[in-house]
């Protein structure tokens, strides 16, 4: 570990020394980002951070292949080498004239393709020519989804920072030693230095930017170095071997891979050029719902690192397990960026508003709302995901010859409990108003649909070799799995929105019911402009519990102290028998108080 130690100090202290010089070149040059409608910052900011990161790298590589076997470790890949230099100044290049986007697309493939020609490439497949196609693709693509992800304080070199971190693990946690594995310990070592000195910097409030000089070179050292350390691997082994080294390189960059995708397909269903920028990403839709930009970002690490985990469970696990892993990790997923695609940040309506004009978007409605379509795809993967989870938890991580039972059985299962789910209504639930009794309901149809499979199997094949526990297991996973999925978007809606809601700091006078409608109110209507801080009740058995989330923070007496110490600017008398009364007498001893607060008495009219 000291021969990796070593040259990662030394370019993080290289990187920590010439970012701040870069900084001022780029002030005296004017290499400066100034703030547009389609980008986040919000003060002119320098670039040209990527020449630090560069420079502290290229120069720790320099010195790190001096003390060793240049012949053996580096010269082989040295096309990366001279790649990285070329993308690098591509990038410059663009950060100074900036190129349009086709020119500046136009030169990676050909730095790709040279690059792929000298020797790096892929090997997923059989065909050769398919190979070359997917090694020029993964490199492109993935040095573009770095400059892509680009757009908050921290997050693109964050996000190389950790996979980086992940590349170097799954090949220094290898048994064997190889000329591969060498070069690519020696660079990440000097990679993840160059960049960690550089966050220093530009994590928020970032003083510098990376420009495009960084985003490129680090999208392009990223991708070369996931190719070299997996991507020789994978044919002639079989299809779970093949599986396995193609998915390790996917999820150490699944974070860009995902965000690269989301943007690409909301754009174009609200036919926005892709290569435009905009406030469109994942991060920006998080802090659009209520996060901070660090929080955005860290939320996004978390993801990141999640997803590196699940790479190196490959090297530890066996296929099996690591598949139910990543099916589920899939599913959170899949739900959280469904979750952020119902964030509106364009002028016109969000792609699952009805009233839309877009053509796709009644097509997509139509399938994931109207006729359930998702729902009921979802349930047949929680069905058949949560089934092989019960059989491998039964027979600890080795079914054997159960395996021969449980592919007779999935179909069987499968079928009845969609069936239940359909006749139990469970299809005719709204997600973002599931309730108590909305998971008594899928208690119901779970159980219906468990004791419909036993049944089944009993009357075919008389329950022969079947274990009973297995499905005691899986009635349990999929009472949590369902309720789970289908509480997702409150849960993100009370973890993000609510939490980080901003307005007018609000009381609630009385905790009852009415006080909880009022709640719920605030809560659910944006418009309205109030965040919550708690309520006030005259009841002392109250004082200090918490309603639903907010606490209950003293009475009448105490009302002074409380408007002082929480900055509360607007006060809700929820009674509703007697509440003119009490509102006048709230209002009558804010004004003596002196206190500039704004009483309001809620009121339900039905007409």
């Amino acid at each position: 570990m000291l021969h990796y130690i070593i040259p990662f100090a030394g370019s993080f202290l290289l990187s920590l020394l010439l970012t701040p010089l870069v900084r001022k070149v780029a002030l005296r040059t004017g290499q400066v980002a100034v703030p547009k409608d389609t980008r986040w910052h919000k003060r002119a900011t320098p670039l040209m951070g990527g020449a630090a990161i560069f420079l502290s790298a290229i120069i720790t590589w320099g010195f790190s292949f001096a003390f060793t076997d240049w012949s053996f470790i580096g010269r082989p890949y040295l096309p990366v080498i001279l790649g990285s230099l070329a993308m690098f100044l591509l990038g410059l290049t663009d950060d100074i004239i900036s190129m349009d986007p086709q020119h500046k697309l136009a030169a990676q493939i050909i730095i790709s393709s040279i690059v792929v020609y000298l020797g790096l490439r892929l090997s997923w497949t059989s065909s050769m020519t398919l190979n070359l196609f997917l090694s020029i693709v993964w490199i492109v693509g993935i040095t573009n989804a770095f400059n892509l992800l680009d757009n908050m304080d921290g997050l693109s070199a964050g996000i190389a920072f950790i996979a980086g971190i992940f590349v170097f693990l799954t090949q220094f946690l290898k048994a064997e030693m190889s000329q591969s594995l060498s070069f690519v310990l020696l660079v990440s070592a000097g990679y993840l230095g160059a960049i960690l000195g550089f966050l220093v910097y530009n994590f928020n409030p970032a003083s510098i930017f990376m420009g495009d000089a960084g985003s490129l070179f680090i999208g392009f050292m990223i991708a070369c170095l996931t190719m070299i350390s997996g991507g020789r691997e994978a044919t002639g082994m079989g299809v779970g071997h093949l599986l396995s080294v193609i998915a390790i390189p996917i999820f150490i960059l699944f974070i860009p891979i995902v965000d690269t995708g989301f943007v690409s397909v909301m754009r174009k269903l609200f036919n926005r050029p892709i290569s435009q920028g905009g406030k469109d990403h994942s991060s920006h839709r998080m802090v659009a719902v209520g996060l901070s930009e660090r929080k955005a970002v860290l939320v996004l690490y978390g993801f990141s690192a999640a997803s590196g985990i699940i790479a190196l469970t490959f090297h530890y696990w066996n296929f099996s397990t690591t598949l139910v892993l990543i099916i589920f990790y899939l599913v959170l997923v899949a739900l959280f960026w469904i979750y952020l695609g119902r964030v509106k940040v364009y002028p016109g309506k969000s792609i699952l508003s009805q009233d839309t004009s877009h053509v796709l978007t009644p097509i997509l409605v139509d399938i994931t709302y109207k006729r359930r379509l998702f729902e009921v795809f979802l349930d047949f993967i929680l069905v058949s995901a949560a089934y092989y989870t019960s059989y491998l938890l039964r027979f600890e991580g080795d079914m054997g010859g159960n395996f021969d039972f449980f592919l007779k059985s999935l179909p069987i299962v499968v079928a009845c409990q969609i069936l239940s789910f359909y006749v139990m209504g469970v299809y005719r639930g709204v997600w973002e108003r599931t309730g108590i009794r909305d998971l008594i309901g899928y208690i119901k149809a779970i159980t219906i649909g468990t004791v419909l499979s036993i049944l089944i199997i009993l009357f075919i094949y008389r329950f022969e070799s079947f274990s009973r526990a297995v499905f005691v297991i899986y009635w349990g996973l999929m009472f949590i799995l369902v309720s789970l999925s289908r509480l997702s978007f409150r849960i993100l809606d009370e973890g993000l929105r609510l939490g980080n809601r901003q307005g007018e700091r609000t009381l609630i006078f009385g905790a009852g019911i009415g006080g909880q409608m009022t709640l719920k109110e605030i809560e659910s209507n944006d418009e309205l402009g109030l965040k919550l801080v708690g309520f006030i009740d005259d009841n002392p058995r109250l004082h200090g519990r918490k309603i639903e989330g907010y606490p209950v923070l003293g009475g009448s007496e105490d009302l002074e102290t409380i408007i002082r110490k929480h900055d509360i600017k607007k006060i809700i008398v929820s009674f509703k028998a007697n509440g003119a009364e009490k509102t006048k007498d709230i209002r009558r001893l804010c004004t003596d108080l002196d206190a500039q607060v704004d009483v309001k008495q809620m009121r339900i009219i039905i007409n």
